[in-house]
């Protein structure tokens, strides 16, 4: 090439400047929002926590047949654990408040960890009660539904009900994980080691929380996903007990508070308390093998990710109440069916009853949350913790109760039965709520 060839070529070339200056210019590539990221974190912990959820329906044989325990008894221990669960949550989300999230997460994951490997050494019944009632419970209340929701109010402001959904599903998707995985390891190597493996899974968990699960946004410099302005952190909360007990003193004054309560009691014991508690042994009692019917729960678990995801998105575009009463009465309706179903092998009409039930499993949570955040503001996520604390109790009680029942009558229809009952009256209690602007907080 000559000189003069590469002099020409040196020559800006008209328009050159221009373009180079608007390339300069261009606005940056759109970075992934900080708040998904802490929503993932969130939604990996919860599946972490999820593990011991997935434990009661597996070793309620196991246990009656080594130390001879009846149903009833490993029942209340199941009970006293799903209470805790619930009544633990609006002082954890009060503590969040006050230590912030990190802190509060670890420990609690922490002290099941601790709760589920004690098991393995225990010779009494009221060893279960301790280490499974007590610890678990009060560990796994701490990760309940009121830490997703304070995850969402803190770091959304667009999409909360899409996110509550989401991180709703993951304690769907840790059944989904660990049901078929725990019931292998039961029946093939006893319970034992499934206790052991629900401790390292929350173990496992630890790390990921204290290093990557961030507070606030202000921590990181950024706004809700979704906000206009800037939000700074609020100072810590102190008094978490006294705070947690002043919201409840005025939120049951109010009529919402009570109806919200009630259904979500309907919710839990047509839930956790029966399905989750009592359809492995209610099936094995039918022939079903326990690794098959966990396997159906698995399957309920993979559904409910898609329906309680799917009632996230309705819930930003539908009133929260009709949902409500939709999905109380094809509840009521499908446990109605569920006694004539259960048979020695899984047949068609079975694999329908998961699927539609596995849709509606907790697709209640992200309207309750939604009418939470309309009556409560910016006390709703310790609210919906006292909510949660009635979904719990409703399926402490049917914990107990349906383990009775089986004791007595020596089947669970009965319970059946009358949870499809109730769950068609919460139908009609969610129809009751009445509609009203959020106060203090966007219902996004």
């Amino acid at each position: 090439m000559t000189q003069t060839s590469r002099t020409a070529d040196a020559v800006e070339r008209p328009g050159d400047g221009l373009r180079q200056r608007a390339l300069r210019f261009r606005a940056p590539r759109p970075r992934i929002h900080r708040a998904w990221f802490v929503a993932a974190v969130t939604f990996v912990t919860i599946i972490g926590a999820a593990a011991f959820r997935s434990v009661p329906g597996l070793f309620i044989d196991p246990l009656n047949e080594e130390f001879g325990w009846s149903r009833g008894t490993i029942g209340a221990a199941v009970s006293i654990n799903l209470a805790l669960y619930g009544l633990t949550a609006p002082f954890a989300a009060a503590l969040m408040d006050r230590y912030g999230i990190r802190r509060v997460v670890a420990v609690a994951l922490t002290v099941i960890a601790l709760g589920s490997g004690l098991t393995v050494w225990m010779t009494a019944a009221w060893q279960l009660l301790l280490c499974w009632g007590l610890l678990v419970g009060l560990g796994s209340g701490s990760m309940a539904l009121a830490f997703a929701a304070t995850v969402t109010d803190r770091w959304f402001t667009a999409r909360r009900g899409l996110v509550t959904g989401i991180l709703t599903a993951a304690s769907a998707s840790g059944q989904l994980i660990f049901l078929p995985v725990l019931s292998w390891i039961v029946e093939r190597h006893d319970w034992r080691p499934a206790a052991v493996t629900v401790a390292l899974a929350a173990l496992a968990a630890v790390p990921f929380v204290w290093l990557l699960l961030h507070d606030h946004p202000a921590d990181v410099g950024q706004k809700p996903y979704g906000a206009t302005e800037f939000v700074p952190k609020p100072a810590p909360v102190p008094g978490a007990a006294r705070r947690a007990l002043k919201v409840l003193a005025s939120a049951v004054r109010t009529g919402p508070f009570w109806l919200l309560a009630g259904t979500f009691a309907i919710c839990g014991a047509s839930t956790n308390g029966l399905v989750q508690t009592h359809f492995v042994p209610a099936s094995h009692d039918h022939g079903m093998p326990i690794t098959a019917a966990a396997s159906l729960l698995a399957v309920i678990g993979v559904f409910d990710v898609v329906g309680t995801v799917a009632s996230g998105w309705f819930t930003d575009r539908f009133d929260a109440r009709r949902l409500l009463a939709v999905y109380y009465a094809l509840r009521g309706v499908s446990l109605l069916f569920l006694p004539i179903l259960l048979a020695p092998t899984v047949q068609p009409p079975m694999v329908f009853f998961i699927v539609f039930y596995g849709l509606d499993w907790v697709a209640t949570v992200p309207p309750t949350l939604a009418l939470c955040r309309e009556h409560y503001g910016d006390d709703s996520p310790i609210v919906f913790g006292w909510v949660l604390a009635s979904h719990q109790i409703g399926a402490a009680l049917v914990a107990f109760l349906g383990g009775v029942a089986r004791d007595v009558f020596g089947s669970y229809d009965v319970v059946w039965y009358a949870s499809g009952a109730l769950c068609a009256t919460a139908a009609l209690m969610a129809l009751v709520i009445r509609r009203r602007p959020a106060v203090g907080a966007a219902t996004g």
